[in-house]
């Protein structure tokens, strides 16, 4: 059972940035893909980015050119960094290993 634990949540203004970090524990296998997603109250959870072996990466269109995601690769690790924040990106942020594993979530509130 692979555990993720998220962190670097928090409160920030608009156009202002942010870095989430997860690590992944309980396994002694690569990871192939690691990702995030996020759920915004009221809303169904969405993809936010995704990096797979090799270092290939997904984005989803709303966040592309602001948030870059990094890590993965083997290293059981992911980060991303969020830049130009907007209101619309306040949602829980989730860390997901190979499709099947979670995180608990980490709140981001974008709000002046």
């Amino acid at each position: 059972q692979v555990q993720l634990v998220e962190s670097g949540g928090g409160l920030v203004q608009p156009g202002g940035s942010l870095r989430l970090s997860c690590a992944a524990s309980g396994t002694r296998f690569r990871l192939n893909a690691m990702g995030w997603y996020r759920q915004a109250p009221g809303k169904t959870r969405e993809l936010v980015a995704i990096i797979r072996t090799g270092g290939s990466t997904v984005y989803a269109d709303s966040v592309k050119g602001r948030f870059t995601i990094s890590g993965g690769n083997g290293r059981n690790t992911v980060n991303l960094q969020m830049n130009s924040l907007k209101p619309e990106d306040t949602a829980v942020y989730y860390c997901n290993a190979d499709g099947q594993s979670w995180g608990k979530g980490t709140l981001v509130t974008v709000s002046s």
